[in-house]
């Protein structure tokens, strides 16, 4: 026998219907919820499974959670949007939950990649939002991507006995090899982002407008695998506003070496899980 429940939830947003799937477990239930917000193009379940079975483990901890597909994903109707455009959606949700489990003083913001972004962007979504729990957000403009590329690919490759190997059997062409790590230095070094880049670098500075007006605690994980990560580190740590946002006592790190994008290892999804219902046992009660 299981130790949670499990419902459709359906709820409007505008003129469109949402569907998300609520988590009970036993009572007495925790006074914080966690609400998972889903990366596109992805819907409530995600690769693997993974927020059906993170969802189920936080239940079974007495966890409420409501996982749910923003408009157009998955069940829900809608017109097509990008991550930028689903601040109405998070807030429809939360209300929604809010409504299906009465007893719920605070809810966390819980989302992967552009759901991350998306989270931030959405700052002052609800008063019930009391934290946010951002895996990998996604914050690429070409410029952060080559500085992710240069210190976590290059620099590994150069230091590969196979990667010498391939260069004197001539199975890698070596001029070829470095006019590609010129080209990706280049951009590296940039001061600032292409013309091409201006919508990156739009929600990028809304992401940090956001972090900076949020109050809550966050916890950012953050995989050891995983380029969106490495690029987000890279922007953390060049960037002066952002080191200092990213410095706040309010900020806690999760770090999973061995973790790819998604946790598509379980011992991956258990650890982050694991660490998700502490954080929110210590932080938010």
């Amino acid at each position: 026998m299981s130790s949670w429940d499990e419902e459709p939830v359906v709820f409007a947003c505008g003129d469109d219907e949402l569907v998300g799937i609520l988590h009970r477990g036993a009572a007495p239930i925790a006074r914080c919820g966690v609400l998972v917000i889903v990366g596109g193009p992805q819907y409530r379940i995600g690769s693997h499974r993974q927020f059906t079975v993170m969802a189920r483990a936080l239940a079974a901890a007495r966890i409420p959670v409501l996982r749910f597909d923003y408009r157009s994903l998955g069940d829900s109707s809608g017109e097509a949007r990008t991550f930028e455009q689903i601040s109405a959606d998070i807030a429809a949700a939360v209300d929604a939950f809010c409504r299906a489990v009465p007893a719920l003083q605070q809810i966390v913001l819980w989302g992967l990649c552009d759901a991350a972004s998306a989270i931030m962007m959405s700052a002052r979504t609800h008063e019930r939002v009391a934290g946010w729990a951002l895996v990998n957000p996604e914050s690429r403009t070409s410029v952060s991507e080559a500085q992710a590329y240069v210190r976590h690919y290059y620099l590994q490759r150069l230091l590969q006995r196979s990667f010498w190997r391939k260069v004197f059997s001539g199975q890698v062409n070596p001029l070829a090899s470095a006019a590609g790590l010129f080209g990706t230095l280049r951009q590296a070094m940039a001061r600032g982002a292409a013309p091409a880049d201006a919508r990156a670098v739009s929600y990028v500075e809304r992401m940090l407008r956001g972090l900076q007006q949020f109050p809550g605690p966050v916890m950012i994980f953050l995989s050891g695998r995983d380029l969106t990560a490495r690029a987000f580190e890279s922007l953390s740590a060049t960037a002066g506003e952002w080191q200092r946002a990213l410095a706040a006592k309010r900020i806690h790190y999760h770090r999973l070496p061995e973790a790819d994008h998604t946790f598509s290892a379980r011992v991956a999804l258990d650890e982050a899980t694991a660490a998700l219902i502490q954080w929110l046992r210590e932080s938010l009660g």
